[in-house]
């Protein structure tokens, strides 16, 4: 029975997210979208931008700072925590992973063999290009750029710009002249 009952808040409580997440971006909308991850136990900053689409799951783990745009159809799994600094952009469709399967010794079953949780944190000024995908365990630097489509796998250092598969660093970004 409280199997069940569970069951039924958890598919309840993601339908209702769900729905509430495939709205536009007005920023009334982003108010109350900011207002349910709290809800949920997240830490949510100020000026928070959430395109329609974005999934964030379990919530509970997850501290994103002030103005920070979730781009169209971002995916965050928080379970092993995500930390998310300011002024940070996350492209269409990147994803954020702090969990992975664990991949046991050959001949014992996949199903079941459990997850491994580890923390992502991505620094201040960061921005991190469509359908990138950002692995389990990594820090990405304050200043980073992370290029459409990479796989960031390792730890990115601050003002790196990184791409590929594996993500390797291409370039540094430049200090401002005077």
């Amino acid at each position: 029975m409280y199997k069940s009952i569970r069951s039924f808040l958890v598919i309840t409580t993601e339908f209702i997210q769900y729905t509430l997440f495939c709205l536009p971006r007005y920023p009334f909308l982003n108010i109350i979208k900011s207002m349910w991850l709290k809800l949920m136990g997240a830490k949510i900053g100020k000026g928070v931008i959430y395109y329609p689409h974005v999934w964030i799951a379990p919530v509970k783990n997850l501290t994103v700072g002030d103005n920070v745009d979730f781009a169209l159809g971002v995916l965050v799994t928080t379970s092993g925590g995500v930390s998310v600094g300011d002024r940070v952009l996350i492209g269409y469709r990147a994803q954020i992973l702090s969990r992975n399967h664990v991949i046991p010794e050959a001949g014992l079953p996949i199903y079941g063999a459990g997850h491994i949780d580890k923390p992502v944190n991505i620094g201040n000024d960061v921005w991190i290009g469509a359908n990138s995908v950002i692995l389990s365990g990594v820090n990405i630097g304050d200043g980073a750029v992370i290029a459409a489509g990479s796989i960031v796998t390792k730890d990115i250092p601050a003002n790196a710009i990184a791409g590929g598969v594996p993500a390797q660093i291409i370039n540094y970004r430049q200090e401002q002249s005077a």
